[in-house]
């Protein structure tokens, strides 16, 4: 058994060296922990949000490797359940697109901040950079509630000095020719928005590091 462990290990080593070339550096790591958008609902994998992000890091001459831990649906307390996974080891970036289920449901601000908080501590614990993509609540619920919730996400931002989107949905959200038909998951063209707005803060993350 240990012998073909062995030729399995030496196997893979010499795939992995066809597969490089020598001398290319190999890709910089970045996952993004998120929900419904991140997994790339009602779109072909090609056209979601992870491949949009590569695509759109390569065009700023970043060579990286974009992958979602993402969960329909999913809100901050779901992601801090799940984030040590979500950045597996030799992760270099980890993009935090989490809190537009908790802004459907009219979560309370202060546990949004607080899951928000465990998650970026988290990643920086396990020497992951983080840039946090925030929601803003529509104008039409401006009031206490609101302020608190565009609030929680500046504030962890600024606490923790990390990278901060302070909206990474604005043009998108709402914009009838930027979604599909339920008037909430981003199209083809949303995300493609969406992506250009993220990847000059990622790359900046990758430059830091």
């Amino acid at each position: 058994m240990t012998g073909f462990r062995t030729r399995r290990a030496v196997l893979a080593g010499a795939l992995a060296a066809v597969a490089l070339p020598a001398g290319a550096a190999m890709p910089r790591r970045v996952t993004i922990l998120g929900d419904s958008i991140a997994a790339g609902y009602g779109l072909p994998a090609g056209q979601a949000l992870p491949a949009r992000l590569q695509a759109e890091l390569s065009r700023l001459g970043v060579h990286a490797r974009v992958t979602a831990s993402a969960w329909v649906g999913d809100t901050t307390s779901g992601g801090l359940k799940r984030v040590d996974r979500a950045a597996p080891p030799g992760t270099d970036v980890c993009v935090v697109a989490l809190g537009g289920n908790d802004l459907l449901l009219g979560a309370d601000p202060k546990a949004v901040r607080a899951n928000l908080d465990r998650i970026v501590r988290r990643l920086k614990a396990h020497g992951v950079s983080v840039v946090l993509a925030g929601v803003r609540a529509p104008p039409l619920l401006n009031g206490a509630w609101a302020s608190a919730f565009n609030g929680a996400f500046a504030g962890v931002a600024k606490a923790h000095g990390v990278a901060f989107v302070p909206d990474m949905l604005a043009g998108v959200a709402m914009n009838p020719r930027l979604n599909q038909g339920d008037g909430i998951h981003p199209n083809a063209a949303g995300v493609a928005v969406i992506a250009r707005r993220l990847a000059p803060f990622v790359a900046r993350a990758l430059a830091a590091r």
